[in-house]
Formats: structure tokens, C-alpha cells, sequence
């Protein structure tokens, strides 16, 4: 090794040893850098107080090799923040504009030796666990790799609990954000968000700590979200935020915790392991994050329901596309589940994944539920057989026993079952407020969504739900004022909209109904549900005609594709026309239309109570 190879560089509590390519923090632990990023540091450092330019820099980290402009300002991003430097702050790289960019911070140079000697003296006793793999793209030897990492992780979140001025606020909540990239453009969506999800499952439900559920911090997927900004966001005390990629059979992982109040990196580990080794990094993570919480593992921590990386890997593509709620999106991630499952056809949670996908087929894209619910409940079932013991079993279920089944008394027995296996089971806990809505229980709904509210704060469902609920409670001015606050965070969040027209209705608005109703049609591309709001509130400004066009609309729709029965009574009602009304609520039940659980509260419906055929619609759907 030469003598620039031995140097060691320092500047402002950081340590960089080009010979053992590594970079320390303050506190002396190991920040995570990927290759490309190192050297461009290096080379910054090594040039500290003088201008590189963008074709020299580039040239010296990808020789021989064309790459794009973009790779750099990636991995000058990614140093910036992992070097703490705030947006603008240019406290360690500056960029001049047009040329290139320049280190700024004062650089201390020495050799090996003379630098171990004097960092030795100063350090504390947290040390890096893990190597940063080669320049030359060869992994370091794993070896006693995990349990360098599970040291690493339990070092770093023991003084994460521990550091800071005394009585600091012990940690309580954390995010863990999606995995992104570690080269841009060998990006993986599906095993980024996977990766989040399973550490987020692994960590939740049982411990002294909170962690956000997948659906408030997939939002935060974007390459360069800034972690402190996330946590900020998301009312946590500490950020996990990572990078993952496969390559060759291989997976390198690389993970920090970021303290959100003060954005300090606590600790930092990057490692290159075999695919088929990524359940032990995960369970190696979730476990030392109880050690270091005094959590009891044995009681604690949970299972990974697959040791087959191939259905691993299908199920995460699975949830990634069934999420997206779109049609086309979740057929595709149905066959991806279906793929899982014969891979493993033991995957407990394939069989939930799969039943939750058959519910978006209902709710959110209008399919005939006797074509898809059967499916869902199947699935359902199954994973309840293959663990009774699985929280997310039982609240599917339960979704199925409710808006299919027409069952709410069992539906309820499952989700307390789910909330008693998990108590911290985020789609339970929503499930459960709208199941206690939607059969008159209003004040224990509201009990109910506080608690998924605080869970995820940032959710514009469960925040929609919480003015829903608050409209069947008859708190209309309440109601308008979340749902109000939801659409100003989200504009083209439709259920926001669609819930708002109610309110408008109840109020007498008609104007500013037919307005957000109107929203929520344009927003869906024709949702059936948004234009029966529309024709009703056409109706209630004696627009007839215009509710007349409406109907005539999604009759002929009804031609070609599924249209609810539910939805066409809305518009007969609007028109006033009560025996078509009741015998296309007849026909909705017939068809096990999900959007009958709303019959009993629904306030469009109080004038039809006194019908002994709507009277006995409600029996038949246990509501009363």
C-alpha cells in the first residue's frame, strides 16, 4: 500500500482512512458510504480548498466507464446527508456553479499510525462493527459478518437510548423509511419497499416503541428524501433509513439511525451477504432493536413466515403493485401473490396479501363482488388455517364476514382477536372504527380512529374516515373541518372529496356538493358511487335534468362494465321514484354489494326506515 493509500484524513469530528476506506462519525461510529461515494469523497478531501471539476471527478471515479451527470449529483446528495449538511448549509461541499465542486471544511492529514494513535486517545467506546466493501467490487469475506452487524446495530441503538444531555426524552417512536437504491439505476421498487415492510412487521406490534405502518411511510420513497425531513413528517423520535440492492445472487445492505430533533446520525452499518441470508439481516436488526429496549426477544419477536427467497421476492412485488389500488396494478400483483404462494404454498402472509388485493378488486375498482370475494374470504381463511396466530389473518377475515358476509357481530369477534394478537395492527384498528360506524356505534368509532390517527398522523384515509365517521355522528360542522384540512394536504385525495359532498348535502350547500362530488368523479375517471352523489345533489338544487343525464349515463355504462345496483338507487331516490329505489337495494344484496354496510347510517336513507321492505333489508344485513 503507498503512502497516500495509509492516509488517514480528518475534519470536524470526522475520520476518513483511505486504506480501509471508512469513514467515522464524531462519536466514532461507522458511516455507511457506497463505493462511488467514497472515492468522490476522497477525492473532494484530498483536494480540500480547490475546485474539482465535474469531467476531472467523474473521470477519476468512473474511469473507462461513460456515465451521466446525474450519478454524480446523486452521490454528492447522499454524502451531503450523511455528512449532516443541511440544504444550502455548504458546510463541507460547496458547489460552484457551471465547474464543479469544492471541500470547504478545514482537512487535518496524517499517516495510519500517528492518526490511530491520537483518535484512539479521543474516541469513545463505540466502534465500527462492519467493513465497507472494496473499491474493486469484491465483497469482503462475510465470515463473522452478522455478528459484526448485530453488534454494530445493538451498539448503536444502546447509545441511541442513552445519548444526549440528561433526561433527554427516551426514543418512543421510529420510522422505518423505504430502502432506496444503492445505484440509481439498478433500482428494485418492489424489494426497497419490501424491505421496509418486513422490518416494519418485525418491529411493530409488541414493544414499549411505536413504529409507523408501511402506508404512512411509503410516500417517502423518493431517492432523495431527506431522513430528518421524513421524521419530522411523520411525528417520530428516530429514523431507520437504509439502501438495499441484488446483484449476482448477492444482497448488499446498507442502514443508519438518524435522530430526528437534532438530525444526528447515531450509527451506521453497510454489509454484502448472500440472497438467500437476507431473513437472518432482517431478524438480526428487529432483534437487536428489543435488546437494546429491554424487550423480551422470546416474546417479542416475529416470525418471517418464508425461508424461500423466491417467494420472498415475488410477495414483495406482490404487495408493491396490489398497493397502488389500480386495476391493472392489482391483477398484476395477484398473479405475483399467486406465483408466491405456489413457491411456498405455506406463505401465511401471501394468503393475507392476496385477500386484501381481492378487497381493492371491490372497493376500489367496482368488480362484481360474487366474482372476487369468494376469493378474498378463501384466502383469508387460509391464512388463518396456516397461523391462527397472525394478526393480519383475522382483520382479513373480518373485512370479508363485514362488507361481504353482511356479519358484523362476527366481523367484530375477528378484529378484536386481530387487536388482541396486535394491538398496534393499523388496518384492525381502521377496520374496526369503520365497522363501528357504520352500525351506529359512532362515539366508539371515534375512540377507535384516534388511535389509528395517532399510529399515522400524516394518513389522509384514516383522516377522511375520522370525518365520515363524525357525519354519521350528526357532528356535521366537525366533520367539514377535517375533511376540509384533508383535502388541503391532499387536493386529489377523491374519498375526501366524495365524504365532504355528504356533509355539503346535510347542510344544504347544494352548490359546493355537486362541486366536490363533481371532484371526486373527475378524480376517479367516472367512479359510480361519485356520480350518484352528483345526480342526488343535482337533484337537491332542482337540477333534474341534469340528474336525469346522469342516470341515463350509467345505465348505459352498465352495458359494458359492472355498475352497482346501490349506486343506480341512489339516482332513482334523487328522482324521487322509491319502488325502483327498493328494488335495486334488493338487487344490491342480491349481488353482495359492499356498499350496503352504510344502509342504516347513510342520512340519504332515513326517509325509507319506515318501508317495511327497507325495514326488512336491514334485518338481512344485521345492522339493527
Amino acid at each position: 500500500m503507498n503512502t497516500s493509500e495509509q492516509r488517514i484524513y480528518e475534519f470536524e469530528g470526522f475520520r476518513l482512512d483511505a486504506g480501509k476506506r471508512l469513514l467515522s462519525g464524531p462519536e466514532g461510529q461507522a458511516i455507511a458510504l457506497m463505493p462511488k461515494a467514497f472515492e468522490i469523497l476522497l477525492c473532494l478531501v484530498q483536494n480540500a480548498g480547490s475546485v474539482v471539476e465535474k469531467d476531472d471527478l467523474m473521470a477519476a471515479v468512473w474511469p473507462d466507464t461513460i456515465v451521466e451527470e446525474n450519478n454524480l449529483t446523486q452521490n454528492i446528495s447522499a454524502l451531503r446527508k450523511a455528512l449532516g449538511e443541511k440544504h444550502r448549509e455548504n458546510r463541507f461541499i460547496a458547489t460552484v456553479p457551471g465547474r464543479g465542486y469544492k471541500f470547504v471544511a478545514e482537512v487535518r492529514e496524517a499517516l495510519s499510525e500517528e492518526s490511530e494513535q491520537a483518535y484512539s486517545e479521543r474516541k469513545e467506546t463505540i466502534t465500527p462493527a462492519a467493513a465497507v466493501p472494496s473499491s474493486s467490487g469484491r465483497p469482503v469475506r462475510f465470515g463473522g459478518m452478522v455478528v459484526a452487524v448485530i453488534a454494530l446495530i445493538a451498539a448503536g441503538f444502546i447509545y441511541f437510548r442513552n445519548a444526549g444531555e440528561p433526561g433527554s426524552k427516551q426514543i418512543s417512536s421510529i420510522a422505518v423509511l423505504p430502502f432506496k437504491p444503492i445505484t440509481a439505476e439498478r433500482r428494485d421498487e418492489a424489494l426497497e419497499l419490501g424491505m421496509a415492510d418486513r422490518l416494519i412487521y418485525k418491529l411493530s406490534g409488541r414493544g414499549k416503541i411505536s413504529v409507523r405502518p408501511l402506508v404512512a411511510v411509503r410516500r417517502f420513497s423518493s431517492p432523495e428524501t431527506d431522513p430528518v425531513d421524513a421524521g419530522s413528517q411523520l411525528g417520530v423520535d428516530a429514523v431507520l433509513d437504509g439502501g438495499v440492492q441484488i446483484a449476482d445472487g448477492r444482497v448488499r445492505i446498507s442502514a443508519k439511525l438518524v435522530r430526528v430533533k437534532d438530525g444526528r446520525q447515531m450509527w451506521a452499518g453497510q454489509f454484502d451477504e448472500n440472497l438467500t441470508d437476507i431473513f437472518s439481516v432482517q431478524d438480526s436488526i428487529s432483534d437487536r432493536v428489543f435488546q437494546a429496549l429491554s424487550i423480551p426477544l422470546a416474546a417479542q419477536s416475529k416470525k418471517s413466515y418464508t425461508q424461500n427467497v423466491e417467494a420472498y421476492q415475488l410477495f414483495t412485488k406482490g404487495v408493491f403493485h396490489t398497493r397502488r389500488l389500480v386495476l391493472p396494478e392489482v391483477q398484476q400483483g395477484i398473479s405475483y401473490l399467486e406465483q408466491a404462494i405456489a413457491a411456498d404454498p405455506g406463505y401465511a402472509l401471501a394468503y393475507v396479501e392476496l385477500a386484501n388485493a381481492y378487497r381493492a378488486m371491490v372497493l376500489t375498482n367496482e368488480t362484481p363482488p360474487l366474482l372476487t370475494m369468494p376469493k378474498g374470504k378463501a384466502a383469508a381463511l387460509k391464512a388463518v388455517e396456516l397461523d391462527p396466530e397472525l394478526a393480519e389473518a383475522w382483520s382479513a377475515l373480518a373485512f370479508n364476514n363485514f362488507w361481504f358476509d353482511f356479519d358484523p357481530r362476527t366481523a367484530e369477534q375477528n378484529l378484536l382477536r386481530s387487536l388482541a394478537l396486535d394491538p398496534a395492527n393499523a388496518q384492525a384498528r381502521f377496520q374496526y372504527a369503520h365497522l363501528l360506524s357504520n352500525i351506529g356505534r359512532h362515539e366508539e368509532a371515534l375512540q377507535q380512529i384516534k388511535i389509528a390517527r395517532e399510529a399515522d398522523p400524516l394518513s389522509t384515509i384514516v383522516n377522511a374516515l375520522e370525518g365520515q365517521i363524525l357525519t354519521f355522528a350528526g357532528r356535521e360542522d366537525d366533520a367539514l373541518k377535517v375533511l376540509r384540512s384533508v383535502i388541503d394536504t391532499d387536493p386529489n385525495f377523491w374519498l375526501a372529496h366524495l365524504f365532504i359532498a355528504r356533509v355539503y348535502l346535510l347542510k344544504g350547500m347544494n352548490e359546493e356538493a355537486m362541486a366536490a362530488a363533481a371532484k371526486a368523479r373527475e378524480l376517479t375517471n367516472g367512479n359510480t358511487e361519485a356520480a350518484a352523489i352528483l345526480a342526488y345533489a343535482n337533484s337537491r338544487a332542482g337540477r333534474l335534468e341534469e340528474a336525469r343525464k346522469i342516470l341515463t349515463e350509467l345505465e348505459e355504462r352498465s352495458k359494458t362494465r359492472n355498475v352497482p345496483a346501490y349506486s343506480l338507487a341512489t339516482v332513482y331516490f334523487a328522482l324521487g321514484d322509491r319502488e325502483k329505489t327498493l328494488q335495486l337495494l334488493e338487487l344490491a344484496f342480491e349481488q353482495r354489494e359492499s356498499l350496503l354496510v352504510f344502509l342504516k347510517v347513510e342520512p340519504r336513507w332515513q326517509t325509507l326506515h319506515s318501508e317495511p321492505r327497507f325495514g326488512a333489508l336491514l334485518q338481512k344485513l344485521t345492522l339493527n
